[in-house]
C-alpha cells in the first residue's frame, strides 16, 4: 500500500472510532443527567438482598402447661456459593470431614442443593442442621481448606415427650417448591414448615415473623458485606387439650395389647383410639399405632426408617402397615357392633319396637335372607339382653321395622358419615351407606364390567366374520351374535336392576354395622359421647388457647354445639341403659370392669366387624371395635378404639378402654410405672455419657 493510501485510511479510521466515542460520551450525559435516580435505584436493588433470620417456632403445650413441642438452639451447617472453580474441592474437603458422621451426605446431594437454590445464591445454602459439636471442632480446625462454609447457630423443633402425641403434634420438614411458590414473602428455601398434624394446621400461629440481615452482594450474587439486621419474632404458643397422663396411658395399653394379640393374630399390627370430654369436646387423648416420631423428619428421613413410614406398594399390607397415618382421623373402618345403639334408636324413635314387652326370638341365625348368622343362640330378648349379648338377630329385625330411612336419619344425627372438624389436617369423611350411594356405585361397577363384555363380545364375531368361508356361514354367525348379544343385554338389565336397589339384606347388614358403613375413630368416639351427654354432638377440638410470645392470651377455645340430635330423651336414656347391660353380668364386656367402684358403671358396646379387604378371610379375620363412656349415670368422657384384625372388641380396643378410665378415675396409677419406666431410661442415658455419671 502506497504511504498516501495509508494516512488516508488511517484518517477515516481515526475519524470513525471519534464518532464511536462522540455517540459514546452523548449517551452516557444523557444517563447521568436523565437517569441517575432510576439507575442508582436499580444498582442498589441488585446490590442488596434480604436473608431471613430463622425466628423461634411457637411451642406447644398439654393442658397442664407440660411441653410437647419447644425449640432449642443447635449448630447449622451451611455454606456460600464459591463459584465453578472454588466450589467442587471445597465440596469435596467438606465430604470427607462429613462422611465419619453423615455417610449418606454426597458430594452429589450438596451440588443438588445448590442446584436448588440457584436463583436466591446470596442466601446460605443449608446443608446439615443439628450438628454434633466434636464435628463443629474439626469444621473449625480445617477452616483453611472450607472457603464459605460456616456454622451458625439457630432455633430447631424439638419434641421432649418423644413419640407421645406424634400424630396430633405431626412434624416439620424443608418447604418444597411448590409451598415456596406459594408463600415466597413468608418463607425462604431453606425454611421448615409444618407438614402434619397441629404443625400443619397452626403453621400460621406456630411459624413467627423471621428476621432479616441486608447484605451487600456482588455481580455473581455472592455476599460481600452486611448492612442491617431485623430481629425476628417468635411464633404464638399453643395450649392443647391433651391430658399427658391419659395420652401416655393410652399409648402403652395400646402397644401392650398390640403385642399381646399378635402372638395369636400376626396381622394385628394396628390400633387407634380417641377420648372427649363429652361436655366441651375436647380431645383429652388420642393415639395410632404404630407411632410417629415427630422428630424423625426434622432433617433427610434416614433411608432405614422410610419403609417404616411410608411402606413400598401400592396394596395395603396388615403386616407392613406403615406409621405416617394417623389412623383415629384418616382411615375408616366398619363399625361392627358398634353400631346397633344406632339401630336401635331408631327403631325406638319409629315406635315400632317396646324396649320392654317385645321380645325377638333368637335361633342362631335371621329368618329372613340372607340367614346372617348370631354370634349364638339367644333365645328370647328384649332391647337391654339384646345389646348385652349382641344379638345380630335381634338387630336386625330391629333394622327391618325400623326401616333404612330411619336408620340413616339417625346415624347422620350423630355426625357419622361426615368429617367432625377436628382440627386437625386430613381428616375422612366416612360413609352412611344409602339408595342413592349403592345406585352411583353399582352403576359404575356394572357398566364397565358389562362395558368390557360387550367388547369381548365385538371382538370374538369380527374374527368369526373374517374367518367365514362363505355369505352362508357369515350369516350363521351373524345370527348367532345377534342371539348372544340378546341374553347379554338381557342380563345386563337385571343385574343393574338388582344391584342398584336397595334390597332387605342391604338394611339388614347396616343394621349390624356392615355393608357400606365405614366410619373414623373420632366419628365412633363423637357419636358415643352424643349418646352420653343427652343428645348434643359437640365440634371435637385439640387447641385450648393461642398465647403470644409475652404471655398475652390472644384466643381461648370455647365449647361448640354443631347440633342438638332429634332423638328424643327417653330413646337416649333406655339406650344408655342398654349400654350399661353391656358391662354387667352377662354382657359381652362385662369381665373389663369388674374391679370398678359402683359409682363408676361403664356403659360401652362391642364390635367384631368384618374387615371387608380383598383377600381377608370373611369367617376367620375380623377388626376389634369398642365404644364407650362412664359413668354411666353422669358421663364425663368417652372413648372410641379400633384394632386392625384384633377380632373382638372387648379382647382387643377393650383393654385400652379400661386403662383409660381406671387412670382417669383413679382405680389405678398405669402412668406411675410409665414415669417409673421413664425416669430408669433416663438415669441409663445419662451413665453412659463420660463425664456425666455421678
Amino acid at each position: 500500500m502506497k504511504q498516501g493510501q495509508f494516512k488516508s485510511a488511517m484518517k477515516v479510521y481515526t475519524y470513525f472510532v471519534m464518532g464511536l466515542l462522540c455517540i459514546l460520551l452523548i449517551r452516557l450525559a444523557v444517563v447521568q443527567i436523565f437517569y441517575t435516580d432510576q439507575y442508582q435505584i436499580k444498582a442498589s436493588e441488585n446490590r442488596i438482598r434480604l436473608v431471613p433470620i430463622k425466628a423461634s417456632r411457637g411451642e406447644i403445650y398439654t393442658r397442664d402447661g407440660t411441653p410437647l413441642a419447644a425449640n432449642e438452639l443447635v449448630y447449622t451447617l451451611s455454606l456460600t456459593y464459591l463459584g465453578k472453580e472454588g466450589q467442587d474441592a471445597m465440596i469435596e474437603n467438606l465430604i470427607n470431614i462429613l462422611s465419619p458422621y453423615y455417610p449418606d451426605v454426597t458430594a452429589d446431594l450438596i451440588k443438588e442443593k445448590i442446584e436448588l437454590q440457584k436463583f436466591r445464591l446470596f442466601e446460605p445454602v443449608v446443608v446439615m442442621r443439628d450438628i454434633p459439636w466434636d464435628l463443629v471442632v474439626k469444621i473449625e480446625e480445617n477452616r483453611q481448606h472450607l472457603p464459605g462454609v460456616t456454622v451458625n447457630t439457630e432455633p430447631l423443633r424439638v419434641y421432649p415427650q418423644d413419640t407421645a402425641a406424634g400424630h396430633i403434634l405431626g412434624y416439620i420438614h424443608s418447604i418444597n417448591a411448590e409451598e415456596l411458590a406459594e408463600n415466597e414473602n413468608q418463607y425462604s428455601i431453606n425454611s421448615l414448615i409444618g407438614k402434619s398434624g397441629i404443625e400443619k394446621q397452626f403453621e400460621k400461629e406456630l411459624r413467627g415473623k423471621d428476621g432479616a440481615r441486608r447484605v451487600e452482594v456482588d455481580a455473581q450474587g455472592r455476599p460481600v458485606g452486611e448492612l442491617v439486621t431485623l430481629q425476628p419474632q417468635p411464633g404464638s404458643n399453643l395450649t392443647l387439650t391433651l391430658d399427658l397422663k391419659l395420652q401416655k396411658v393410652m399409648e402403652k395399653s395400646m402397644e401392650d395389647n398390640l403385642l399381646r394379640l399378635q402372638k395369636k393374630y400376626p396381622k394385628a399390627k394396628v390400633g387407634s383410639a380417641v377420648v372427649l370430654d363429652v361436655k366441651s369436646g375436647e380431645v383429652l387423648a388420642m393415639t395410632s399405632s404404630p407411632v410417629l416420631r415427630p422428630d424423625d423428619f426434622k432433617g433427610q428421613l434416614d433411608n432405614d426408617i422410610v419403609p417404616y413410614y411410608f411402606p413400598s406398594g401400592n396394596r395395603y399390607d396388615p403386616l407392613q402397615p406403615g406409621a405416617a397415618t394417623n389412623r383415629a382421623i384418616q382411615a375408616t373402618y366398619p363399625p361392627g357392633s358398634t353400631f346397633k345403639p344406632i339401630t336401635g334408636m331408631a327403631a325406638l324413635e319409629s315406635g315400632t319396637i317396646d324396649p320392654f314387652a317385645q321380645e325377638v326370638n333368637c335361633k342362631g341365625a335371621y329368618w329372613i335372607s340372607p340367614y346372617i348368622k348370631c354370634t349364638g343362640v339367644h333365645g328370647n330378648l328384649d332391647y337391654f339382653k339384646g345389646m348385652a349379648v349382641s344379638c345380630n338377630t335381634y338387630f336386625q329385625e330391629a333394622g327391618r321395622r325400623a326401616g333404612k330411612d330411619n336408620i340413616i336419619k339417625v346415624a347422620q344425627d350423630f355426625g357419622l358419615g361426615k368429617k367432625t372438624g377436628i382440627d386437625l389436617p386430613g381428616e375422612a369423611t366416612g360413609l352412611v351407606p344409602t339408595p342413592a350411594w349403592k345406585k352411583e356405585l353399582n352403576s359404575l361397577l356394572i357398566n364397565q364390567k358389562y362395558d368390557y363384555l360387550r367388547k369381548q363380545l365385538d371382538e370374538k364375531y369380527a374374527q368369526l366374520l373374517a374367518d367365514a368361508a362363505d355369505e352362508e356361514k357369515k350369516k350363521s354367525i351373524q345370527r348367532a351374535e345377534k342371539n348372544e348379544r340378546a341374553r347379554l343385554e338381557a342380563q345386563y338389565k337385571i343385574e343393574y336392576n338388582f344391584e342398584t336397589t336397595w334390597q332387605a339384606f342391604d338394611t339388614f347388614n347396616m343394621s349390624i354395622g356392615q355393608g357400606g358403613n365405614q366410619y373414623t375413630v373420632i366419628q365412633l368416639a363423637n357419636y358415643a359421647a352424643t349418646i352420653a351427654n343427652g343428645g348434643y354432638l359437640m365440634q371435637p377440638h385439640l387447641l385450648k388457647s393461642i398465647t403470644t410470645p409475652d404471655k398475652k392470651k390472644t384466643q381461648e377455645i370455647k365449647p361448640r354445639v354443631m347440633h342438638e340430635t332429634s332423638v328424643s330423651a327417653r330413646t337416649l336414656a333406655l339406650t344408655r341403659q342398654a349400654m350399661m347391660a353391656v358391662t354387667q353380668r352377662g354382657g359381652t364386656a362385662a369381665f373389663l370392669f369388674t374391679n370398678f367402684p359402683p359409682e363408676v358403671h361403664v356403659a360401652a358396646k362391642t364390635g367384631t366387624a368384618e374387615t371387608g379387604r380383598a383377600g381377608d378371610h370373611k369367617d376367620r379375620e375380623y377388626h376389634g371395635t369398642f365404644i364407650a363412656f362412664a359413668p354411666a349415670e353422669n358421663p364425663q368422657i368417652a372413648f372410641a378404639g379400633v384394632v386392625e384384625y384384633g377380632q373382638h372388641g372387648s379382647e382387643s380396643a377393650g383393654w385400652v378402654a379400661k386403662a383409660v378410665f381406671e387412670q382417669y378415675f383413679g382405680i389405678v396409677d398405669h402412668y406411675a410405672a410409665i414415669k417409673a419406666e421413664e425416669d430408669r431410661k433416663k438415669a441409663d442415658a445419662i451413665e453412659e455419657i463420660p463425664g456425666l455419671a455421678p
